[in-house]
């Protein structure tokens, strides 16, 4: 079903969540994993400072988060590969997917309260919107899953 399934990743507790999702359905189909981590320095650049040095460290923090998902990978017999890519991070995403045929991308939502508990990541929700392929969303721990003010209910009430 799934050959090739992307996993966009940031390091954040949701990418995390996602990365676990990712590395198992690859197990499971026996799919290779894409990790890709996304570098938008068009916004760099709109801020006016020392894309220069910043972009070093953020390639640097990038491959260290991929390395990571390696590590999860190799641990359970997936194959991984990996890039730093560069740009608007929704574009560059759906543009690997459609490079590298991606069947599925695997992505980490953003943990909220209140009404935010129903929004996606800006991120997230573009790639939904866009993407030509399915996305699964997966919430991290965090992610206030209850509606504030309210009690959890047991189903045997």
């Amino acid at each position: 079903m799934y050959d090739t399934i992307l996993l966009p990743t940031d390091g954040s507790a949701p990418s995390d969540a996602a990365r676990d999702h990712a590395v198992g359905l690859a197990a499971a189909y026996d799919a290779t994993l894409h990790a890709v981590y996304v570098i938008d320095d068009a916004a760099l650049r709109a801020a006016r400072i020392d894309s220069d040095v910043v972009l070093a460290g953020f390639e640097t923090e990038g491959e260290q988060i991929l390395d990571d998902v390696v590590a999860a990978a190799s641990d359970v017999g997936v194959t991984c590969e990996t890039a730093v890519l560069h740009g608007h991070t929704h574009e560059a995403i759906t543009d690997y997917t459609d490079e590298h045929g991606v069947d599925l991308v695997v992505m980490g939502t953003h943990g909220r309260h209140g009404i935010q508990r129903f929004l996606l990541g800006s991120v997230t929700e573009r790639v939904v919107r866009s993407s030509p392929v399915p996305v699964l969303t997966v919430r991290g721990e965090e992610a206030d899953v209850e509606a504030e003010g309210s009690e959890p209910t047991d189903a045997a009430d």
